[in-house]
């Protein structure tokens, strides 16, 4: 047919559409960081206007981010899948400097505990995409305070992004609950749905051996509120 002919032109026009914006997205953002390293409520009238700003320009980053990762799994050239070894420490310094002004501007204190020996087979972009994303989540639970943990449980990765907050809404924890199906989450009424979604198809993308890489959530932890948890082969 005819519209199946031009499909595979339209899927590389759409990701280098969504490529584009998350690069456009990626300047402002860059900008209200600058604007607001530095300033505080005190010095800027619109400093907390302009915290919100950043905080929905993420949101947007990630959702291009998750279209991104949709062609990477479907493997189409200029946006290969591409796995490598990495620290997973560096991996946690890109994650941090990404999160630094948006957490300072919402006055939220980000504990690490990260294992500096350990090294991951990941695809670098994907995966410091994936936990942005659910540090950003966090940011709408927790009340002052998040932790981003990693180490080796069980001969797999485990990255742990926990809050202080009250905790998931029982919707979400049944969406994120390995084998409840994707049916569980309404994409109209639950934009964190669709980031799990796709966070979910990132880790499953991680193959090895017989694993594949999963996400869940909880509510509990060491923080008492939500837990996103990423494990990879």
């Amino acid at each position: 047919m005819e519209d199946s002919h031009h499909s595979p032109e339209l899927f590389l026009f759409l990701a280098s559409t969504a490529h584009d914006m998350k690069n456009s997205i990626s300047v402002l953002s860059g900008t209200l960081e600058r604007l607001l390293d530095g300033a505080s409520p005190e010095t800027e009238k619109a400093y907390a206007q302009m915290a919100q700003m950043l905080y929905q320009t993420r949101r947007l980053n990630d959702n291009l981010m998750q279209l991104l990762a949709l062609y990477k799994q479907v493997g189409k050239p200029g946006y290969p899948f591409d796995v490598q070894p990495l620290e997973v420490g560096q991996l946690v310094e890109q994650v941090v400097a990404l999160e630094r002004v948006l957490l300072e501007s919402r006055g939220v204190t980000l504990e690490l505990d990260v294992d500096p020996e350990l090294i991951a087979h990941v695809d670098e972009d994907l995966i410091v995409g994936v936990v942005s994303h659910a540090v950003n989540n966090a940011l709408h639970y927790t009340r002052d305070r998040i932790r981003l943990s990693a180490r080796e449980v069980d001969g797999d990765l485990e990255i742990r992004v926990e809050d202080n907050g009250a905790g998931f809404p029982p919707a979400l924890l049944a969406a994120g609950t390995p084998g409840s199906g994707d049916s569980g989450v309404n994409f109209l009424t639950n934009s964190a749905g669709l980031g799990l979604y796709f966070s979910g198809e990132v880790a499953r993308m991680h193959r090895h051996r017989e694993r594949s890489g999963a996400v869940r959530l909880e509510n509990g932890g060491s923080l008492g509120g939500g837990c996103f948890i990423l494990t990879l082969p």
